[in-house]
């Protein structure tokens, strides 16, 4: 099989060797808020999220690598090229069926650490307590493989994953989306969204 899904990796991952290296080079492309890179994205990468949203990817699973790549088509990118809209989210339930699947057959253990993060990471934005708890786990799981030097990011990332945690124990959902998904929030949660560091 070609692997159609090296660009989209290559992209995201760059092409430094350590996970430090890695994490630094990319940490914006990540997790900042750009619309150049939004739009970038898009350009690239959205004839094949839509693709991947219609289910027409499928056989990109048959390799940890693909697998990845489609998690990323259907989690992160549309996070970016469909910002703040409903369909930002419109990848979810399959990104968490394919990532829920590919754990149970260990796909995950076949790719990087650093790689780990963003099939981790889906579980981190469920509204669902125990893949909370699931996404903790397996962050921590990936601390005694790195060097000390290489640990920042990923205690960073486990830091995140609790803190994600604390917000579904608390309210059930992520408050910060309820604007966009049209639901309707509660006093508490009004409150909780003027708070510092609320919003992902």
């Amino acid at each position: 099989m070609s692997a159609p899904w090296l660009p989209l990796l290559d992209w995201w991952f760059g092409f430094a060797e350590s996970p430090a290296d890695i994490a630094k080079a990319k940490n914006k492309l990540w997790f900042g808020k750009k619309k150049s890179q939004d739009t970038d994205a898009l350009h690239r990468f959205g004839g094949l999220v839509e693709l991947a949203l219609k289910g027409e990817l499928s056989a990109w699973t048959e390799t940890p690598q693909g697998w990845l790549a489609l998690v990323l088509l259907l989690d992160q990118l549309p996070r970016m090229i469909y910002r703040d809209t409903p369909k930002s989210y419109a990848g979810d339930s399959r990104a968490q069926a394919l990532v829920k699947h590919g754990l149970k057959l260990e796909r995950d253990l076949a790719l990087t650490p650093i790689q780990r993060t963003f099939i981790y990471l889906v579980l981190e934005h469920t509204e669902q307590l125990d893949a909370q708890d699931e996404a903790i786990r397996r962050f921590a799981d990936l601390l005694p493989l790195l060097p000390a030097t290489d640990r920042d990011y990923f205690t960073q990332t486990l830091n995140y994953a609790k803190k994600h945690r604390g917000v579904i124990e608390r309210f059930g959902r992520f408050p910060h989306r309820n604007e966009v998904l049209g639901r309707e929030p509660t006093a508490e949660e009004v409150a909780f969204l003027k708070e510092r560091g609320s919003r992902f």
